[in-house]
């Protein structure tokens, strides 16, 4: 006959195959709910031009150009939310181009959303979480283009399942408004 020590092993091993194949069933259905019903959202975006001074930061020696914004969003998130979401990070992303010609992206606000409750997202008068600079050095005014898009970008952490990455809103061509000093 078998020993106690082999029963348990081929007991658990069962139950590790049975658990496994349950969350590649989940995955499965995750998969093709998304494919066959994509979430439509509805997101908006406005801001004024981006203020941008020469400023100096406390650990900084030299002054450096930041930019400050005040931007209005709103976005219906409710359709992300099923029975496989765990939790929604949100962020508001900066995209623009520097004076070498090289694409920059910043993320200047974010915020976790963990119920559906909370999936209805408007925020007035919101300023930048985050500083906004260009890390070369060389500052915003002497960029390519002298604007910057925004876009909300949503980060989708199921409890089972990829993460899944999307965009809910995009704001183009935003000039940046360069001042001289703080």
């Amino acid at each position: 006959m078998h020993s106690f020590f082999t029963r348990i092993n081929n007991v658990s091993a069962l139950l590790s195959s049975c658990t496994m194949a349950l969350l590649a069933a989940i995955t499965i259905a995750s998969l093709l709910q998304e494919a066959i019903f994509p979430p439509q959202i509805n997101g908006q975006i406005s801001m004024k031009p981006v203020k941008v001074f020469n400023a100096k930061t406390p650990r900084q020696r030299r002054k450096q150009e930041m930019g400050f914004l005040n931007f209005n969003m709103t976005a219906d998130l409710t359709p992300l939310f099923t029975w496989n979401t765990k939790q929604l990070f949100l962020s508001l992303e900066a995209e623009y181009e520097n004076a070498q010609g090289v694409n920059n992206s910043i993320v200047l606000w974010d915020r976790i959303v963990r119920r559906p409750e909370d999936a209805r997202v408007n925020v007035v008068g919101a300023k930048n979480k985050y500083a906004f600079k260009e890390i070369g050095g060389k500052g915003f005014s002497k960029g390519a283009a002298g604007t910057a898009s925004y876009a909300l970008k949503y980060n989708l952490m199921p409890y089972v399942g990829m993460l899944r990455y999307g965009e809910a809103a995009r704001l183009s061509d935003v000039s940046f408004d360069v001042r001289e000093e703080l």
